[in-house]
């Protein structure tokens, strides 16, 4: 059986304004990670939200590309091609996987998001290479790849920064999809507090936005944050 949401998560929140972005980090891999290598979803129900297009052929993996070994890319390909035969993922994939993984929250906003993340063209669906990409940029990039990936995340509309109706929406995201799994229970007044406190800590202009510059700066000089970065290096 899916490792639950609430399993994973509940025991790893923090309680200080970092808490934002280190929930981000864990939360938006495990599934994803049960997933494709678990491979315990209803094969069937995903199917049916794939795009049927055609069964792709071996896929040429640019291995320079990624930081996965050419072993563990194979091992990741025939996850994938095992969960999405069609050779894409769309969103609405994204969607049941999380719901599946949180089926006691509303996990759909937060599986949107994640997915704009992953869909760097735009194009509305998944290649393996896209999917891989990202994977790797998260679970084997630097430092700075990661808070990049992380900063993106956050920048909605991708325009270069971070404003307080952004954050607030991703972190309302995340509490619906798994909030009522903490204890004591996290209300909208206690996700609005964290973006406060993320924004006095990051906001250094106090011009009422983050730029790249100012969460990277903010980000690497805040050891909670470095020490959630680095977990990834013994979890993954």
């Amino acid at each position: 059986m899916m490792m639950s949401g609430s399993q994973t998560v509940s025991l790893l929140l923090p309680a200080d304004e970092a808490g934002g972005l280190y929930i981000l980090m864990l939360v938006s891999l495990f599934p994803l990670y049960y997933w494709i290598l678990k491979a315990e979803s209803p094969e069937d129900e995903l199917k049916d939200f794939s795009f049927v297009c055609h069964r792709p052929e071996l896929l040429e993996i640019p291995q320079e590309e990624t930081k996965f070994s050419k072993t563990e890319l194979q091992f990741l390909y025939r996850g994938f091609k095992n969960e999405c035969p069609s050779g894409f993922v769309n969103e609405k994939v994204f969607k049941l996987i999380y719901s599946q993984f949180f089926p006691q929250g509303d996990s759909r906003v937060y599986a949107h998001f994640l997915f704009e993340a992953f869909d760097t063209n735009r194009n509305g669906c998944l290649s393996f290479q896209e999917f891989v990409a990202g994977l790797s940029l998260i679970l084997r990039g630097s430092m700075y790849d990661r808070l990049n990936w992380a900063f993106n995340f956050y920048d909605l509309d991708k325009d270069g920064f971070i404003t307080r109706k952004e954050m607030m929406n991703v972190m309302k995201s995340i509490y619906d999809m798994m909030g009522k799994y903490v204890h004591p229970e996290i209300n909208e007044e206690t996700a609005r507090e964290h973006v406060e406190n993320f924004f006095q800590k990051m906001d250094r202009d106090r011009d009422g936005v983050i730029t790249i510059e100012e969460f990277m700066e903010s980000c690497q000089k805040d050891e909670n944050i470095m020490r959630s970065m680095r977990l990834f290096d013994s979890v993954f």
